[in-house]
């Protein structure tokens, strides 16, 4: 669905009111081109479609109204100095509960007469002023005062429609965990009510329901058979035996039927190691296949985690991956390696293909952990966040930042990725100083600044952006 915004176009009687004509025009024009669709004033409702008045800002707060359930987010802009007022008492009255941006055109030095001049560079001060006493969190454009044909304000543009895509999906989130916390992971501990005071429902289910909804499939039932032929198209199964390749099969409809029924958009699963010790297989390319098709899927039951993945996956409108902090990377102190066993999507790697779990199949046997999904992650630019509940403190926290996948020399097993992040030690220090998880989630794409605008200014959350 192409996101849908509402827009004021602020203005001031004693400013030039015709600058809201062409402003109103010229960034009707930016968001058009970027696919956003836009629920604004007509421009015959009142002067030029801008908000001044108290009578304008109740006619722009009652079209956001009815229309409350397609905005995703605001974008203020104001073409001369704008009235304050009128802005904030829009965006209170007319109830929405979205990110709202504010932006300001640039004056041109040749046009600073009383017929031409903007003072927009003041206007924004005075609506920010306001809207932070309204208690009404806001975004910001990156240059103070900008036009929007401007490459800078296409780069905020693009970072607050991902910001709006993080915000709508966390806030009405509701996630599965399937099977308890493994016993050993005491890092994988979460709040589910911090996690609800935010929006976000966790729906569990026991794992031995699971098994038992899988164990009374029939081999010959046409959603298994389908299952069992998405499986063999998505990733390389040459060697694995076609027992295992049939429970996983049942295990996956089990799973999307659970979900379809309740409504869930990700998931976290147990797995070390019930799963494979009293069912035979591990699950990681059904949680590959989940997360490669925008259905994030995490492992030991990291519920938290998820929370890292789904706000990555929303941000970069592509999948996501959790990962250990697994390794350091020779004696270079910014680089290290990240592995899992793994169910990394399908999208991260060079090359894949499916294969036994070799950590478990010590304690198991080989023959009961087939289905990893194994291979090298390709170079190029990821983001890393981490989510977590503080109990003790009673609130969410979360860090995030960006680094890069190399092309750096490593031969190991499971899904890895040699990577670089400037002050990795930094970065490592503050996560055992305050008590992060071993886990981290990752997407391949450059979204930290969306993540910090997101999780800081609209959620709550005590957060912490690692720049290096």
């Amino acid at each position: 669905m192409k996101p849908k915004f509402g827009l004021i176009i602020g203005n001031r009687g004693f400013f030039p009111a015709h600058l809201c004509k062409t402003g109103r025009e010229e960034i009707l024009r930016v968001l058009a081109a970027e696919g956003v669709e836009v629920i604004a004033l007509d421009v015959e409702a009142t002067r030029f479609g801008a908000v001044e008045s108290l009578s304008d800002a109740q006619k722009c707060a009652d079209l956001f109204k009815a229309h409350r359930d397609e905005i995703s987010g605001v974008i203020v802009s104001l073409p001369n100095f704008g009235d304050e007022r009128a802005v904030a008492n829009t965006l209170r009255w007319s109830g929405l509960d979205v990110p709202v941006l504010v932006h300001a055109f640039n004056d041109q030095g040749g046009k600073m007469t009383i017929k031409d001049r903007r003072d927009s560079f003041c206007g924004k001060i005075s609506v920010c002023n306001n809207l932070r006493q309204y208690g009404i969190p806001f975004s910001l454009t990156r240059l103070h005062t900008v036009d929007p044909t401007q490459p800078s304000f296409l780069e905020d543009l693009r970072r607050f429609l991902a910001t709006c895509r993080v915000v709508a999906n966390l806030k009405n989130a509701r996630l599965g965990a399937i099977g308890a916390r493994p016993a050993a992971f005491n890092t994988v501990r979460f709040s589910e009510k911090l996690l609800e005071a935010s929006g976000i429902t966790v729906e569990t289910v026991d794992l031995s329901e699971m098994l038992g909804w899988a164990n009374r499939l029939g081999a010959e039932e046409a959603p298994v058979k389908e299952k069992l032929a998405a499986i063999a198209a998505y990733t390389t199964t040459t060697g694995v035996p076609k027992e295992p390749m049939l429970k996983m099969a049942k295990l996956g409809v089990a799973i999307d039927r659970w979900m379809k029924d309740n409504n869930l958009a990700a998931s976290a699963i147990q797995c070390w190691t019930a799963l494979e010790e009293f069912y035979g297989v591990v699950p990681c390319t059904l949680m590959s296949m989940m997360s490669n098709r925008l259905m994030a899927s995490a492992c030991e039951t990291d519920i938290a985690g998820l929370v890292g993945m789904y706000a990555l996956q929303s941000a970069a409108d592509s999948p996501a991956a959790l990962l250990d902090w697994n390794n350091n990377y020779a004696n270079d102190p910014n680089k290290g390696v990240l592995f899992h066993c793994s169910n990394l999507p399908k999208a991260f790697f060079e090359n894949q293909k499916m294969d036994y779990q070799e950590i478990i199949a010590g304690t198991v046997g080989k023959e009961n952990t087939y289905g990893t999904v194994v291979g090298r992650i390709s170079p190029g630019p990821f983001t890393y966040c981490r989510v977590s509940t503080d109990d003790l403190r009673g609130t969410v926290t979360a860090y995030y930042g960006e680094g890069k996948f190399t092309n750096d020399q490593l031969d190991t097993f499971g899904g890895y990725g040699v990577f670089e992040i400037p002050d990795l030690q930094g970065l490592l220090e503050y996560i055992c100083r305050n008590g992060f998880e071993h886990h981290v989630a990752a997407t391949k794409a450059s979204v930290a600044d969306a993540l910090e605008d997101a999780l800081t200014q609209y959620l709550g959350w005590e957060t912490y952006h690692h720049r290096g």
